[in-house]
């Protein structure tokens, strides 16, 4: 199991939120592959950290749906299937649009101002060729509309999806800059039409923003 040694590490936190953050990282990226077996000695090594944290954070993840942990046995990445996108975007796609629509007739001046400095990085890592801090961003972007919403249903159901979407996003973002470029355009749409205070157009153009790179990546993959 190739585990790379110059990795960024966060700071500041425990070893099992360490061993998490950078675990989910490498399954997201695919330096740790769908079916691998994850080994804690070799893991807890790299990491530079116990077992216990190790075992910790792998248990999270099982529970997150990104590791199938078999007790004395073995610890593998789960496979992902293509078709599992038709199921995990539209539903992601819904929640996220009934969130514009309502975050439309809450939302402040100063938030639309943030929405734009956030889209304004995320182009920006876009056109950096920063995959992983792109849909981090985008992450970033859809889940202050979430909070606005004010609608905590909306936010736990669509964290949950957001988790293994994320494995299919890193994908999308890879691509050349022109391929993500209309996410950051479709952005400026969703934060147009809340500025104007359009329930409609807003979930609309969510919808399109989740569902476009939907179809582009199944195409993709």
């Amino acid at each position: 199991m190739p585990v790379p040694q110059n990795f960024a590490s966060p700071t500041r936190i425990s070893a099992k939120e360490r061993a998490l953050s950078q675990i989910q990282r490498w399954i997201i990226e695919g330096t740790l592959l769908p079916g691998e077996k994850l080994f804690d000695a070799e893991l807890a090594e790299s990491l530079a950290v116990s077992r216990t944290p190790i075992r910790e954070a792998l248990q999270l993840l099982e529970m997150q749906g990104l590791v199938s942990m078999h007790p004395g046995k073995e610890t593998r990445v789960t496979r992902i299937e293509k078709d599992d996108m038709l199921k995990m975007y539209p539903t992601l796609a819904a929640l996220y649009a009934l969130a514009a629509e309502q975050a439309a007739q809450l939302i402040l001046p100063e938030q639309i101002e943030l929405l734009k400095e956030l889209n304004a990085q995320f182009g920006e890592a876009i056109r950096n060729g920063q995959p992983y801090q792109a849909m981090e961003l985008d992450e970033q972007f859809h889940n202050m509309i979430v909070e606005i919403s004010d609608n905590p249903y909306i936010a736990s159901f669509s964290a949950s999806l957001q988790i293994h979407i994320r494995r299919f996003k890193y994908v999308f973002l890879k691509q050349p800059p022109t391929a993500a470029r209309s996410s950051e355009e479709e952005h400026a749409a969703i934060i147009a039409a809340l500025e104007e205070r359009d329930p409609e157009a807003a979930s609309a153009r969510m919808k399109q923003n989740v569902i476009r790179p939907m179809q582009e990546l199944y195409a993709l993959i």
